[in-house]
């Protein structure tokens, strides 16, 4: 026995104590191959998984390197059969490859032959696979390459992709040289996702992952295809790239629904691209437009199923998946893996913060009582309907107003899902309401006063979940959310954590309905921030008022 910080149990489970002098070291060396799970006050839990475990082969750790680092860490003996289980499982990524035949094009090739006869039998490949080569070999068709990994992936033999990628049609990039550079996490993402040729970035909101697109655009030199949430965050990526890179006005193009450019540099929104005409997606067409050098798929744990059916026919291309969190509620992140890529850099939220990066924050939940007939209402609605009418409670109105009157003098963003609630709440609050069907052109001209401090206070939609910069925002209050989703709760709290001028700390507001399942959704939303360190505090709703 040593007096490692990690306990390694039989269950997959690692439990890492924080406090252990060592324990920053051993994060570290575990985080290519661990899920982190929770992460309370002392003691982390990390799970292994068979799609970690190929996440990391295919970023380049092989299996003795995993072994060597349990070992080396934990505190007891490591349970021999789960040694065996890593190195078994990883030992799976890899027996099958893609790569490009000299006379025969795309190939699937086996080093173990018994695994090539087992999947070429399955009915799930039905379609995708030509001609047998010989024994270790069989044609693959070119646009079957994402389907074919994708289906690999679920039968357990992911493929390792060594087919490469087309150049694309050049066009000169660079990054601005007035001054400005890539931070050193930045640096370090572009260096991590070039050596690897495709896969994705996770970086908190904040950390400027824009600028790593940047980057990337300057390695690749190519021809770049940005697939963004809405056209304000496309309007934000344009502005970035004006002011970051060489690239001019005429070389940008928007593909939204107001505009139809394709040019050099294209941004075009996932909204336009999966809309529909006679049932036909007629906009998809985008991607094989030009003979793009790059895509880059910005919030990319948001990839709509129909993107994700093209991005399968995109293999031959490059692309960089850029996010806060690979947290998917659909359970999609094996897709995400096989069309996008594996995560190639992941920066925790706390190691930015403590860099001075991002603004430190502080959670908090308030919790609301119902008066007694709001709470028989609430027992006795149906249950489809009890999340919206705990969530649109009155009783949280004076509770939003308070708050914002305690951080008078600052930028307050209220979030919430359901409309009437919103517009009930700029009228209580007189603040203006941004939603999906406000213009693009009143949504900027509202950020704006905003970012000038005209606006102390703007009601916010889903619409302010991603891809907003808003820098002067300090303080976010959520009164409604999608239900229990985690990668909400992270992108809201993204919105406040711009670092600020003076440094001051940003502040989260969460307000539910006690007593309800208000409160049960917001247990489960939280649950990503804690597991990226942030703690919050419970207080009651009359501490808030009679502050």
């Amino acid at each position: 026995m040593t007096d490692g910080p990690l306990i390694v149990q039989s269950d997959k489970t690692l439990l890492l104590e924080i406090d252990h002098p060592d324990a920053q070291a051993c994060r570290m060396a575990i985080a290519p191959f661990a899920e982190l799970e929770r992460s309370p006050e002392h003691v982390h839990t990390y799970r292994l998984t068979p799609l970690g475990l190929w996440n990391a082969r295919a970023a380049g750790h092989d299996a003795e390197s995993v072994v060597d680092t349990l070992l080396r860490f934990s505190r007891y003996p490591v349970p021999h059969a789960l040694l065996v289980d890593v190195a078994e499982t990883m030992d799976r990524y890899g027996r099958l490859q893609l790569v490009n035949h000299p006379n025969h094009g795309l190939v699937l090739q086996a080093s173990d032959r018994a695994v090539l006869v087992e999947v070429a039998k399955s009915k799930k490949l039905a379609g995708m696979l030509g001609a047998r080569l010989d024994q270790d070999t069989i044609v693959v068709h070119p646009s079957e390459r994402g389907r074919l990994k994708q289906a690999l992936l679920k039968l357990g033999w992911p493929a390792e992709d060594l087919a490469g990628y087309v150049d694309g049609e050049a066009h000169s990039i660079d990054l601005a040289e007035d001054g400005w550079k890539l931070r050193s996490y930045q640096r370090e993402a572009v260096d991590s996702f070039w050596a690897g040729g495709s896969g994705v970035v996770v970086l908190p909101c904040g950390a400027g992952k824009t600028m790593v697109g940047a980057g990337a655009m300057a390695e690749a030199k190519a021809t770049t295809l940005i697939l963004v949430t809405n056209t304000v965050a496309g309007h934000q990526w344009k502005r970035e790239l004006l002011a970051r890179t060489s690239l001019t006005e005429d070389e940008i193009g928007e593909y939204s629904g107001e505009r139809k450019e394709i040019r050099p540099v294209t941004i075009a929104t996932y909204q336009v691209l999966t809309s529909r005409r006679g049932g036909a997606f007629t906009h998809l067409d985008l991607f094989s437009a030009r003979d793009w050098g790059l895509v880059i798929y910005d919030e990319v744990h948001l990839l709509p199923a129909p993107i994700f059916r093209f991005t399968a026919d995109l293999q031959a291309r490059r692309r960089l998946g850029l996010t806060a969190t690979l947290v998917r509620e659909d359970g999609r992140e094996g897709d995400v893996f096989s069309l996008i890529g594996p995560k190639r850099y992941d920066a925790p939220w706390k190691d930015i913060e403590a860099q001075g990066w991002i603004a430190p924050a502080s959670c908090t939940e308030v919790r609301v009582t119902l008066a007694e007939d709001e709470r028989m209402a609430y027992a006795t609605a149906e249950p489809e309907a009890r999340y919206r009418f705990a969530a649109t409670a009155p009783a949280k109105l004076p509770v939003v107003k308070a708050l914002v009157d305690k951080h008078a003098g600052e930028q307050v963003l209220v979030i919430g899902a359901y409309i009437d609630q919103l517009h009930e709440l700029g009228e209580y609050l007189e603040a203006p309401v941004v939603q999906g069907s406000t213009t693009t052109k009143e949504r900027e001209r509202l950020f704006d006063a905003f970012r000038s401090g005209e606006l102390s206070t703007l009601v916010i939609s889903r619409v302010g979940n991603f891809s907003i910069d808003l820098p002067e925002a300090a303080v976010a209050i959520q009164v409604s959310g999608t239900y229990g989703s985690r990668q909400e709760e992270a992108q809201r709290l993204g919105r406040v954590l711009r670092p600020k001028a003076d440094g001051r700390q940003a502040h989260f507001y969460t307000v539910v309905a006690r007593d309800t399942i208000d409160t049960e959704y917001a247990a489960h939303r939280q649950r990503f921030l804690a597991e990226q360190g942030y703690a919050y505090n419970i207080v009651d709703a009359d501490d808030v008022l009679s502050a």
